[in-house]
């Protein structure tokens, strides 16, 4: 059953990221999700380099979080890398999903990071 879901999100994967590019004016924010842990990383695909990151496992977010895979916390992680990207002085990114389902975790992300100012 694993690795029939595996390969169905890959598939997802696949078919994002065909039509999803990041470049050095406007990078792809990615989100990777685990059971435990979500990870967000903003990618410029030109250089093939990762401008910025945030994930979970950093202490950063805050002590007041009670569970590090919750709703609650990817929306921390959101706010984090919305922060993130304002040193940076990028505005707009191109939202990659990475095959996940746009729901949950995935989305109280992005919401978060709209809500701090990032554009997508």
């Amino acid at each position: 059953m694993a690795f029939v879901r595996a390969e169905r999100r890959h598939d997802r994967q696949v078919r994002v990221r065909r039509k999803v590019r990041g470049s050095d004016r406007r990078p792809r924010l990615s989100i990777y999700r685990s059971l435990k842990h979500l990870y967000v990383q903003v990618i410029s695909d030109e250089r093939g380099a990762t401008l910025a990151a945030a994930s979970t496992t950093q202490s950063t977010l805050g002590p007041d979080l009670k569970s590090r895979h919750s709703v609650a916390a990817a929306r921390a992680v959101g706010a984090a890398i919305a922060a993130r990207c304002r040193e940076l002085g990028i505005n707009e990114v191109v939202f990659d999903r990475n095959g996940f389902l746009y729901h949950g975790r995935v989305k109280a992300l992005a919401d978060a990071a709209r809500e701090a100012g990032l554009k997508f």
